[in-house]
């Protein structure tokens, strides 16, 4: 696991660092070790870092949809097996891959 200081802008972090860092901030809550303030603290750094990686996971959806649309227009041949296919039937292969994402808060 990454260990990302607190004090690190939010904006500034990969999915998998946000992430990382979310699971940790779990842990310490749910240790009930810390003090009120200091839990406080880590519920606003955790919430956060959810918003952080919602934003990367909605870039990644967007993406994906983009793609599939792009080729879906470019299949419309009637004799292509592929075109018209419901969603969620589509012939892209699943690995487990990390999905290289833009940053969401960048201009595309």
């Amino acid at each position: 696991m990454t260990c990302v200081s607190a004090s690190t802008d939010v904006r500034d972090l990969s999915y998998e660092q946000a992430r990382d860092e979310l699971v940790e901030v779990v842990n310490k809550l749910e240790s009930g070790a810390a003090s009120l303030e200091e839990s406080l603290d880590l519920w606003e750094r955790g919430e956060a870092l959810a918003d952080r990686c919602q934003s990367w996971l909605d870039a990644a959806r967007a993406r994906i949809d983009a793609t599939r649309g792009a080729s879906a227009e470019t299949s419309t041949d009637p004799d292509d097996e592929n075109s018209g296919e419901d969603e969620g039937e589509g012939t892209m292969a699943v690995t487990n891959e990390p999905v290289a994402a833009s940053d969401p808060d960048e201009e595309n």
